[in-house]
């Protein structure tokens, strides 16, 4: 199983504090079955250049210092959106390591036209594969119009496994996944305590309500996108 959403890299943003914490999320990932985890700390284009944000993420990887026990770590960012993101440099240098998935931090407010049209840019050019973080928070603030169109320009979802295992929501968020409407599923965690991370029980929730099969057509397709350059080296 792939975490799609992490805060796992030690002192880097609001999530793992230090070292010790992000060995213990990683551990707890591997006991949940995690064998890859994807690390988004938050990129906000007003506060750092591109460059910067990639030489904190290495140094603040390397401080961990893994060895094969743990899950992989695979370098990424969960980037901001503002208005007109699409011209910035060296966005493609945000994506996920050896893929083309860029993990989108939308508004929680009604989007603007300008702002719909320039996600379906972002996904027709060919460079990137968009990915939205954590849908569950705007979704529902969208007419259905809107999500149809970004699905039909090739824009991925990403929902929380905290969405799937709330009880009040858990029916929403397998709705979701069943529809075709989610892709991945993210813990997002940031800590051990209040947003520890939570994979295990929303993969017994997925499998309960829509099957095994389900489950691992989830898993391959995730898969699927590590597997373009055979040759490439993760972290």
């Amino acid at each position: 199983m792939i975490d799609f959403h992490s805060h796992i890299l030690p002192a880097i943003d609001d999530g793992s504090k230090n070292q010790q914490e992000s060995i213990a999320m990683l551990t707890e990932l591997k006991n949940q079955g995690v064998t890859r985890v994807i690390a988004t700390p938050h990129f906000y284009a007003n506060g750092e250049s591109v460059s910067a944000f990639l030489s904190r993420g290495q140094k603040s990887f390397e401080k961990l210092n893994l060895n094969s026990d743990f899950p992989q770590v695979v370098l990424g960012a969960e980037i901001r959106y503002y208005e007109g993101i699409s011209r910035l440099a060296d966005l493609t240098k945000l994506c996920i390591n050896g893929t083309d998935l860029l993990l989108l931090e939308m508004p929680s407010a009604k989007w603007t036209d300008f702002v719909i049209k320039e996600l379906i840019s972002l996904a027709s050019n060919g460079n990137i594969t968009l990915v939205l973080a954590h849908i569950e928070r705007y979704i529902f603030m969208q007419p259905k119009s809107v999500f149809a169109d970004l699905l039909n320009s090739g824009v991925l979802m990403q929902i929380n496994a905290s969405f799937i295992n709330g009880f009040f929501t858990r029916r929403k968020a397998l709705k979701l996944l069943g529809s075709g409407m989610a892709h991945f599923v993210g813990s997002d965690c940031h800590n051990t305590t209040d947003r520890a991370p939570e994979i295990k029980s929303a993969v017994s929730h997925i499998t309960k309500g829509l099957g095994e099969d389900f489950l691992h057509h989830l898993v391959n397709y995730g898969n699927e996108f590590f597997c373009k350059d055979k040759d490439h080296i993760y972290f």
